[in-house]
């Protein structure tokens, strides 16, 4: 479960991905088993959610790691960069961006 808090030390990273309604559920599907077989098990992994606009053109994903070298060390996995490609490929495209807490309410 996200852990929300302006005192939490912890990487989160928000990615949002565009595509058409055609791909949007493949792409949930891809992204949904990257997070089930591979990238809940890496080191530093804390939670993720992933949220779907009511168009079905974007998708918006947000997760938390213990340090940004753990999010960098997961994309850098061949594992990784491999369905990163088969990703981008559902979508026009995908920008993950790092962020920390300023306020909570």
């Amino acid at each position: 479960m996200p852990r929300i808090s302006k005192t939490t030390e912890l990487q989160t990273v928000i990615t949002t991905f565009e595509m058409t309604p055609g791909t949007c559920q493949d792409l949930l599907d891809a992204l949904t088993d990257a997070y089930e077989k591979f990238i809940r098990h890496q080191q530093g992994f804390i939670a993720a959610g992933l949220h779907v606009n009511d168009a079905q053109t974007r998708i918006a994903n947000y997760s938390q790691w213990q340090r940004r070298e753990d999010f960098q060390a997961m994309l850098r996995t061949d594992e990784m960069r491999k369905r990163n490609r088969e990703i981008s490929a559902l979508c026009k495209s995908f920008e993950p961006v790092m962020y920390e807490v300023s306020e909570v309410f």
